[in-house]
């Protein structure tokens, strides 16, 4: 995968913390949003991360497209972090929500139906929060929402975008697979998905709703989300021709996660991992490329 880089960039990078309210769970839903400023950034440490961003800054003036990302399974907003500064750059709104009982903090839902049901819930969530209640409401275009999803995140969206999901045995006390009811959000209008989990949608029809435009990125190297995932998916939806699918030569499952500091790099941390001679820095930089053409496209 090579593309051309862009010389579009003309906005510094805005970034708040907001917890919004989540109902379905009562409990705040934390949410990281990027977002174009034209106040210049400064390096700040978020966690273990040294990020460039002006924190609080004002958002620029003008109509922006929303973009939400959604981190796989046990994982956190900051996974994304390269992704959603560059595209707040190029003139995206950017949110990431952290789920609830299923990031690193805390994934104790991990593996069970509620986990299921609760993450497109909290897309519907966190974009009814941009437009309805947030101060970017009224510099959002609202007919221009997509979703990224890595992994977990890919069954998000596969779910909010019109999938009809049946969970596994294990995941339910009594051992019994069941077809799922979830929360389907016609305002997504296309999505990113990377390395997606999506063998809930193993059942035949199941995807037959999702018609949107889908960018479809795997790993060759993915050993969990090995290539039947992305099958599923091309094999599933309505029209397979608005599936632009890319495998990625040696490329791993973690491999689309923001490259990590040195210090957090070690193979018994399996996130900072990527196969044998794969350069995952150089890598983003194809990736937030094609991501970005991708979204100019589909609008």
């Amino acid at each position: 995968m090579h593309i051309r880089k862009r010389e579009r960039q003309s906005f510094y990078t805005g970034c708040q913390f907001v917890d919004i309210e989540d109902q379905a769970n009562e409990h705040a839903l934390p949410l990281l949003i990027m977002y174009p400023t034209y106040q210049e950034e400064k390096v700040e440490k978020m966690g273990p991360y040294t990020i460039s961003a002006a924190q609080d800054a004002p958002l620029s003036n003008g109509l922006f497209p929303l973009v939400i990302i959604s981190h796989g399974d046990g994982s956190t907003p900051f996974a994304y972090r390269t992704i959603a500064k560059f595209l707040a750059r190029n003139g995206f709104i950017v949110g990431i929500p952290q789920h609830l009982f299923n990031n690193r903090e805390d994934n104790t839902l991990s593996g069970t139906i509620d986990n299921l049901k609760n993450r497109p819930t909290h897309i519907r969530t966190v974009i009814d929060w941009f437009l309805k209640e947030s101060s970017f409401s009224p510099s959002i275009k609202s007919n221009n929402i997509s979703l990224i999803g890595h992994s977990m995140g890919g069954y998000t969206a596969l779910a909010v975008a019109g999938g009809v999901p049946t969970s596994f045995p294990s995941e339910s006390p009594d051992q019994k697979s069941y077809c799922l009811s979830v929360d389907h959000d016609k305002r997504v209008q296309s999505l990113i998905l990377l390395a997606p989990a999506a063998g809930w949608f193993r059942e035949r029809g199941a995807l037959e709703d999702v018609n949107i435009p889908i960018l479809m990125i795997t790993g060759e190297k993915d050993t969990i989300t090995p290539s039947f995932h992305g099958g599923f998916v091309l094999n599933g939806v309505s029209d397979s021709k608005k599936v632009q699918h890319i495998v990625i030569e040696n490329g791993g499952h973690f491999s689309f996660l923001s490259p990590f500091p040195d210090f957090m790099k070690s193979p018994t941390f399996l996130p900072s991992q990527d196969p044998e001679g794969f350069n995952r820095k150089e890598f983003h930089e194809d990736l937030q490329n094609t991501i970005l053409e991708f979204l100019l496209r589909s609008f």
